[in-house]
């Protein structure tokens, strides 16, 4: 049984000094190393104590290595390892609701997975240094892995009725009144970031974030989501993460947006996670001198580990991109990363090239296609243009010299610009030859532009109209008048010419 839960069978120790420690005596059996939470109180003071690499002598003593942690870092690392679990049952297929009801009920788990996060870094928490979310992710992934490949489909079942076999009814001593349920959990983290001390003020780190330009109901709203932000220390975690983004070139109005797409940022160490990452990524074809605008444009990158970048980045390769262009990808648009090869890209992948589309090229061109569901948006776009007369290979072409046609809205974009363009005077194959034509304003340049073309009487190509700035689609459209009057006074003087008596 996993020994984070001795103290479920002991009785609770005291910490009568910070030099003295009286361990419960059904301890002393041990011989193996392992590690022990025991909760208590010293007047004023809220604390877990850890008993690490503790082994009993052949004479029967004990010696332990004790560490004294802080409740609210605990707190913290239990809110991490409750995101990790939750990210890796939806990545098994179960949905949110289901994943969230199962780690709802699964206390007991959770609290097994920071043990074993203590038990895997007990160094670390022996010199006091606090685990960063990715050390955290990297820790307990492995280990849900192994679960699953042992217990297969009884998983969710073992987590919840953890640490007996599926079907057992927990024994009374493992039922703890103190477990507050998922919503008091953020109430508390919300109260924590909102309370005063004696002299009125808000806690140094929310003054701090205030100071960025957060305002408080923004900052609760990110705890609701994410509460370990509520625990986050502002000397060692949040001001060296800001101070860095500020180095980087984020400019501080920013920095409210990138703290709340991804709170997670304050928690990762700059020298052994942040900076490796961005040289990983560098590597990788990351544009250096970007960094500012790819931060802003999806911080989470940073905190996805390395084996989730590469398989992006196999996945790029597999299709026929460069180094160059995966380069230009991530810098261009990051949050391809965070879209499952096999369960979002690849499948994607499959279904344009059954439509003819280079899928190379639509990739460099519009990756954020990728992010697109098949059967919400694809497939339906696809049906509009084949239901008024277009071939496969019509629209193959058209996703190929315009990849961002698909993103648009049917209702809202598609429909209304296809129907204006019905009363324009040119054949369908026009939007074959020039699909753009759906990404242009329909009431500030579409109506506009062909009103002019109209009322001048002459006839430009459609890209001609939409395309070209202002200064020349005017230049084009005199150019094109000029001409036409010119073969008109031609025609009027061939005619008169035709009609002239012959000299005899």
């Amino acid at each position: 049984m996993a020994t984070s839960f001795f103290c479920n069978m002991f009785s609770t120790f005291h910490l009568p000094s910070r030099s003295q420690l009286s361990i419960p005596r059904k301890l002393f059996f041990c011989r193996a190393k392992f590690v022990v939470f025991c909760t208590g109180s010293i007047p004023g003071v809220s604390y877990k104590a850890i008993i690490i690499n503790a082994d009993s002598g052949i004479d029967g003593s004990f010696s332990p290595r004790v560490r004294v942690v802080p409740a609210t870092l605990l707190a913290a690392e239990k809110e991490e390892a409750k995101a990790v679990l939750n990210l890796f049952l939806k990545k098994q297929g179960l949905s949110n609701a289901v994943a969230a009801r199962t780690i709802n009920k699964s206390d007991i788990f959770i609290d097994h997975l920071v043990s074993r996060l203590h038990s895997v870094h007990k160094s670390r928490y022996l010199v006091g240094r606090e685990l960063t979310t990715l050390e955290i992710r990297d820790a307990l992934i492995p280990y849900l892995e192994s679960l699953r490949e042992e217990h297969g489909s009884i998983l969710v079942d073992l987590l919840e009725n953890f640490p007996n076999p599926p079907g057992q009814e927990k024994p009374i001593g493992h039922i703890s009144p103190s477990h507050l349920t998922p919503e008091s959990k953020k109430q508390r983290a919300v109260s924590r970031v909102s309370e005063t001390g004696p002299a009125g003020q808000l806690p140094p780190h929310i003054l701090y974030l205030i100071d960025l330009g957060m305002d408080l109901e923004q900052i609760k709203g990110i705890t609701r989501k994410f509460p370990a932000f509520a625990y986050y220390s502002l000397e060692r975690k949040i001001k060296p993460v800001v101070e860095f983004l500020l180095d980087l070139g984020i400019p501080k109005s920013d920095l409210p947006t990138v703290l709340t797409k991804r709170p997670q940022l304050c928690g990762i160490s700059l020298s052994e996670n942040l900076i490796p990452t961005m040289i990983f990524l560098e590597n990788l074809g990351v544009d250096k001198r970007q960094w500012a605008k790819v931060i802003y444009r999806f911080p989470a990158l940073l905190t996805y580990s390395r084996q989730k970048v590469e398989l992006t980045v196999d996945f790029l390769s597999e299709m026929g991109l460069s180094a160059e262009s995966i380069g230009k990808i991530l810098t261009r648009y990051p949050n391809i990363v965070s879209y499952n090869v096999d369960d979002k890209l690849r499948p994607t992948a499959e279904y344009f090239c059954s439509l003819g589309v280079d899928i190379a090229i639509l990739l460099h061109r519009c990756p954020q296609t990728f992010g697109l569901s098949i059967e919400a948006n694809l497939k339906p776009v696809t049906e509009f243009f084949l239901e008024r007369g277009y071939s496969i290979e019509d629209i193959g072409t058209m996703i190929s010299r315009y990849g961002a046609l698909y993103t648009f809205s049917l209702a809202e974009n598609v429909i209304p610009k296809w129907e204006f363009f019905l009363t324009m005077d040119y054949p369908k194959q026009e939007l074959v030859k020039f699909p753009q034509y759906f990404g242009y304003s329909l009431e500030a340049r579409i109506k506009p532009r062909y009103a002019l073309v109209k009322e001048a009487g002459v006839k430009l190509l459609l890209n001609q109209v939409l395309s070209l700035s202002y200064h020349n689609f005017d230049k084009a459209l005199k150019t094109k008048m000029k001409k036409m009057h010119s073969y008109r006074a031609s025609s009027d003087t061939n005619s008169c010419q035709d009609l002239q008596p012959g000299i005899e």
